[in-house]
């Protein structure tokens, strides 16, 4: 099943969308919102379901539904948590700066603790206030969990994500390299991060959800030109599962954490860094990724970031070419 949260209130209006994204049933009756749902899943879940089959059969009342009337899934969260399960990025990052990858990092997953109070909807404009703080899009896989134990194994972690979906992890690069030298993490460089309109059951999505890994490409396109098309599965170090189990180790995970893959990148098939889409390859899922690339080659970045004015659209579809997740799609406007 597909569920969405419209705008209402801090915490959004549960709906059952259907599975082509035209129409949603009112689920309110159910649960009021997602975090509801999730606090209370084995009963809510099963009824959500019946919901959803009716809404597809049209024996339920339903509406048209319009991606710019949602707010994300959960219009916030008791916890968001981003890895970088794709070394690739990694490599591409340390690289440009002439640094080596620590070989812990390809077995031992990155992860950071972000804000999740104010998430932007998915067509929400990103607010810029200053553009030297380097604004960037990160086109991202993310996962909404149950309630996971402490210590939970990578097959229980596994067990406990209740619905996939994706997300724009607003990044301020500007902003990062003095955040990180005073060694206390990122902060005032990761804003508000927005998500697709709807988010979705793993059974939902069949054979492109499988190992903890979704199965299809990001689709990327930055003011109207196609800018990454990598394979969300392809070069991932880390799946879900793992993820999630890194996060329990020390402390059990309340219903509602989310958890994020970082930058989808996946390399050329030679083992090259990545061509742009313009030359033939998969591009990139963040504007920092090809500025390292043109720094590598180049010496020096040329892309800029993003500004006022720019837009970014996110997206995964099907194999028939069919939106899985809806699209987030954003404007940069001053803040």
């Amino acid at each position: 099943m597909k569920l969405a949260s419209l705008k209402q209130g801090r915490d959004g209006r549960l709906v059952v969308v259907s599975r082509d994204l035209t129409k949603y049933a009112d689920a309110s009756h159910i649960k009021p919102t997602l975090q509801a749902a999730l606090d209370d899943w084995d009963i809510a879940a099963p009824k959500l379901a019946q919901l959803a089959e009716e809404l597809e059969v049209g024996s339920v009342p339903s509406e048209r539904f319009h991606e710019h009337d949602c707010a994300s899934p959960l219009p916030r969260a008791y916890q968001w948590a981003d890895g970088s399960a794709y070394i690739n990025h990694v490599e591409l990052v340390r690289k440009a700066r002439g640094a080596e990858v620590p070989e812990s990092f390809y077995s031992d997953p990155l992860m950071y603790q972000g804000g999740s109070d104010s998430f932007l909807g998915p067509r929400d404009s990103i607010p810029l206030g200053d553009p030297a703080w380097g604004l960037d899009f990160e086109a991202e896989v993310c996962v909404i969990t149950g309630d996971v134990p402490m210590g939970a194994s990578k097959e229980a972690a596994l067990d406990q994500i209740k619905m996939i979906l994706i997300c724009n992890d607003v990044s301020l690069r500007g902003l990062i390299p003095g955040e990180l030298a005073k060694g206390f993490g990122f902060f005032q460089s990761k804003p508000s991060s927005a998500f697709s309109p709807v988010a979705v059951t793993p059974d939902e999505l069949g054979e492109s959800w499988s190992s903890g890994k979704l199965h299809l490409p990001m689709l990327s396109t930055y003011n109207g030109e196609p800018f990454g098309k990598p394979d969300c599965d392809v070069d991932m170090t880390f799946d879900f599962g793992t993820l999630v189990a890194h996060a329990a180790k020390t402390r059990p995970l309340g219903a509602g954490t989310i958890i994020g893959s970082g930058t989808i990148s996946n390399r050329d098939p030679d083992g090259g860094a990545g061509k742009p889409v313009a030359e033939g390859g998969l591009g990139y899922s963040c504007i920092a990724e090809i500025r390292m690339i043109e720094t590598i080659s180049n010496g020096e970045a040329t892309t800029s970031f993003m500004q006022v004015g720019d837009t970014i659209r996110i997206e995964v579809k099907d194999e028939a070419g069919h939106s899985v997740f809806g699209a987030i799609e954003q404007d940069v406007v001053r803040a």
